[in-house]
């Protein structure tokens, strides 16, 4: 169940429905949506944390990542849980 449900908010991450550097809904709240466990919300959000979509940052909360490719020159630093520039290499 929790791949269903971290593949239906992957899709909405893709689709821009959930906005890269915007905090993803709490597990408490996906799994009201869902109308799954917590430990299910849970799993898929680590799931997509594995694929790089979100980053959990302890305190702070899940936050939509950047896509590959998407243009967007911003990131979510972990220190903070805002946005900042991207430097470049």
């Amino acid at each position: 169940m929790y791949e269903q449900v971290a593949a239906h908010l992957e899709q909405r991450i893709r689709s821009g429905e959930l906005p890269p550097n915007r905090p993803l809904p709490s597990e408490k709240g996906l799994s009201h949506e869902y109308g799954v466990s917590l430990g299910t919300s849970r799993h898929a959000v680590r799931l997509l944390s594995f694929r790089g979509l979100v980053k959990v940052i302890r305190s702070k909360g899940v936050y939509v990542m950047p896509l590959p490719g998407s243009g967007d020159g911003e990131q979510v630093t972990p220190e903070t849980g805002c946005t900042c520039e991207r430097q470049l290499p």
